[in-house]
């Protein structure tokens, strides 16, 4: 018998063991969901500050000044990224998001680094790899890492890591075909 998640079909799904593996629980206080208590798991005026931040960011035609204001809150930002319009880090631990040298994020794309749940929150780092790519308005999930010249495409939802060098799209994100039999 296994420990790892089975997947639709009944099989066994590694990556997506992997990436909860690398995520935190944490139990909320009180009654009601975890997003009811959240003021306790992150203080409302940095949370403000990050959602500001953000905002600026995000309508920034500068692609210099948007690496600047993400820095600021913590998002760890290599050389030569680039955010496309409306791209959005996490508002509430910006400090998990990495994105790795000469990554793009397109536009309207988000990095989502927790969830908010019934009776927990999680939490957990994402990791854009060198020269991966992240197509506009596609969500990457907590725990999420995306390899090294990646293709995540447009409007996919990325739920397990992405090796690199490979292309995804889809919800959720899948593997692309080598495009020989298609």
């Amino acid at each position: 018998m296994t420990d790892e998640p089975a997947d639709e079909t009944g099989g066994t799904d590694d990556a997506v063991a992997r990436r909860h593996d690398r995520i935190a629980h944490h139990a909320t206080p009180g009654p009601g969901n975890s997003l009811r208590s959240w003021p306790s798991a992150k203080h409302p005026l940095r949370v403000a500050l990050n959602y500001v931040v953000i905002v600026l960011a995000r309508v920034s035609p500068s692609l210099a000044l948007k690496n600047l204001l993400l820095r600021s809150i913590g998002v760890t930002v290599g050389e030569g990224v680039s955010w496309g319009l409306e791209s959005t880090p996490d508002v509430f631990w910006p400090e998990l998001v990495t994105v790795e040298d000469h990554a793009i994020i397109g536009y309207d794309a988000t990095i989502l680094c927790h969830e908010f749940l019934q009776d927990e929150y999680r939490t957990g780092e994402v990791v854009v790899g060198e020269e991966a790519m992240i197509g506009a308005g596609a969500i990457l999930l907590p725990g999420v890492e995306v390899g090294a010249g990646a293709s995540v495409a447009a409007n996919s939802l990325v739920t397990q890591d992405v090796p690199p060098g490979a292309t995804v799209a889809g919800v959720p994100a899948e593997p692309m075909g080598s495009g020989e039999s298609e």
